[in-house]
């Protein structure tokens, strides 16, 4: 039995990993041909290779799933079509059993998109957005077009490029009185976060100052900045919902519940994290149902088809739940958790009745 756990597992895995390889694949060719129409002096096709290169992993993250549900439909669909599938069930191989030999290797691309989605894709996202705008706006002059704009009491913000970190690029600020008088405008090259003393330092500062009847132009070579304004906060301003770790999306969300601000669309994104497993799991014990029922003798083709088909159905129920749960404040949680229960208890059905 063990054996047979491994040559099931194996197979699975196999055909898994070629689906993910294929779906991120020609997603990345998409992105490079986007993003090449952006290519100017400053921003080469080399910097678009390095753009979406870094992104891979998000893009590994988000295709996991469907990766999943089109492997298992190809890897079940093989062993099917070599009758192997049978000569199980002749065995006495139960169709639950087999749900769990498939389970094995499945487990190791949960635990991948976890890995993924908590350490590296919220840092690597930002690393590549930051070092895009760096190169297409650079630290010389404000692209109010692009860029992050932030509030803080009479003052606002615009930041060309965030990095990693605290690393600011092109720091424009306007400091106004209580009247909504201009008081002072500033810009810098550069900008960075001293974390042990909770201030930022600005290089290269070039300072207009409006009095009554006239302006004063000062430069510094560098000046300390007090703000509330942290690295961690940077991030969730700069990145949408999707792309931050849980334990972001977690704390943050405390955060807006204490300045009774609404949360839906980052609680709606903080449990989707949180079950991508069991999205990943429902899907394979759907695929496995697939092969089992409908698509017993199905060719190799239509098995696919059906496989893209699902996968782009689920991910469009998902994605109309979310915004639903906001609009009519149903809980997230049952926006997120309807497309996993619907998927599981088909699947467990078909399941069931083929055995």
């Amino acid at each position: 039995m063990q054996r047979l756990s491994r040559h099931v597992g194996i197979t699975v895995f196999a055909a898994i990993a070629v689906a993910l390889l294929v779906l991120v694949g020609l997603d990345s060719v998409g992105a490079i041909i986007d993003q090449s129409g952006d290519v100017r002096q400053n921003y080469h096709f080399a910097d678009v290779l390095i753009y979406v290169g870094t992104l891979l992993p998000s893009r590994i993250y988000e295709y996991i799933p469907f990766a999943s549900l089109i492997g298992c439909l190809i890897g079940l669909g093989l062993l099917a079509g070599n009758s192997e599938v049978i000569v199980m069930r002749a065995a006495g191989v139960s169709p639950l059993r087999i749900v769990g030999f498939v389970l094995k290797p499945v487990l190791v691309f949960i635990v991948l998109a976890m890995t993924i989605g908590e350490y590296f894709s919220p840092y690597l996202d930002q690393l590549a957005e930051g070092r895009r705008e760096y190169l297409r706006k650079g630290e010389s002059a404000q692209d109010s077009a692009s860029g992050l704009w932030n509030r803080e009491g009479n003052e606002f913000m615009h930041f060309n490029a965030v990095f990693p970190g605290g690393v600011l690029y092109g720091v424009t600020r306007y400091r106004f009185t209580d009247d909504r008088q201009i008081e002072e405008a500033s810009f810098s090259s550069r900008a960075t976060f001293n974390a042990s003393e909770g201030y930022w330092i600005e290089e290269n500062v070039s300072i207009t100052r409006f009095l009554e009847d006239r302006t004063e132009k000062d430069k510094q070579v560098t000046r300390r900045w007090d703000s509330e304004l942290t690295p961690n906060v940077l991030t969730l301003n700069i990145l949408p919902a999707d792309s931050l770790s849980i334990e972001s999306l977690y704390n943050y969300i405390g955060f807006l519940e204490l300045q009774n601000t609404d949360t839906a669309s980052y609680e709606v994104a903080f449990w989707r994290k949180v079950l991508q497993p069991l999205v990943i799991v429902s899907l394979v014990v759907l695929a496995i149902s697939f092969v089992f029922g409908p698509l017993r003798d199905a060719t190799m083709g239509f098995r696919i088809f059906i496989g893209v088909v699902v996968g782009i159905s689920f991910r469009i129920f998902q994605d109309m739940l979310g915004p639903l749960s906001v609009v009519f404040q149903f809980p997230p949680l049952l926006a997120v958790l309807l497309p996993i229960v619907f998927c599981m208890a088909v699947g467990l059905f078909l399941i069931r009745r083929a055995g």
